[in-house]
């Protein structure tokens, strides 16, 4: 004897059919939004009368300004954190301007953290652990001069604790290719626009895709095995 088809079986087929679109559909819109136009910004860097007292200010190129912005914000003793661009020669570049190749800038991260709290030193070697050093003009999936690695120094101070961290890098790193990555005094620095500030909380879910799907963390952890899980 057969049994009829469930009255149901339409219903779930057709519910399918309209959570797969809407999958596709979110997929296609993140792409299409996910780094829009850049919109002209201030230039300049962060003002000391604009500082909380005590408070000192670095810069680093991580790659995706994103992923450098939420790993810095995990820190107990970064006070506030700034996506921008920097180490070009554009005054106030828009995001298409950087991602054209043809300013020279870098996706960077303005970090204002307390000294007292968390030094320098510390950053720098959290920093290491958050970037692969061994590409060159590159991170992960994104390609070209924007997403280079290096350590902007706003003091000649800070430029010899990097050469120092970096020096102390080369002899225990846990990988065979050399670093690359770059150790600069800081130039202006250019903010982005707010859409891409904080963008970690703001749009998690399509910041976590982005972020898996590029293969940062993957790629971390090939580098750096157990390392990548330490605390400054």
């Amino acid at each position: 004897m057969n049994t009829p088809p469930s009255k149901t079986t339409p219903k779930r087929i057709q519910r399918a059919f309209w959570l797969v679109l809407a999958l596709i559909l979110g997929l296609i819109g993140w792409w299409l939004l996910a780094k829009p136009g850049q919109a002209p910004a201030a230039s300049g860097q962060t003002s000391a009368a604009t500082l909380p007292a005590g408070s000192e200010v670095a810069v680093f190129a991580g790659g995706c300004f994103w992923c450098t912005e939420a790993d810095f914000d995990k820190v107990p003793g970064v006070l506030a954190t700034t996506s921008g661009y920097t180490g070009g020669k554009t005054a106030n570049p828009t995001y298409a301007e950087v991602s054209s190749h043809a300013t020279g800038h870098a996706e960077a991260v303005q970090v204002v953290f307390d000294p007292k709290q968390v030094s320098y030193r510390q950053l720098l070697d959290y920093f290491w652990r958050t970037i692969d050093p061994t590409a060159r003009d590159r991170q992960f999936c994104d390609i070209g001069t924007p997403y280079r690695t290096a350590v902007f120094a706003t003091s000649p101070e800070q430029l010899q604790v990097a050469q120092a961290s970096r020096a102390a890098l080369e002899k225990s790193k846990p990988f065979p290719e050399p670093i690359v990555t770059q150790l600069l005094m800081a130039e202006d620095f250019y903010p982005a626009k707010a859409e891409h500030q904080n963008y970690h909380q703001i749009n998690p879910v399509r910041y976590n895709f982005y972020r898996q799907g590029c293969g940062r963390d993957v790629r971390l952890a090939q580098l750096w095995g157990e390392l990548v899980k330490a605390k400054p």
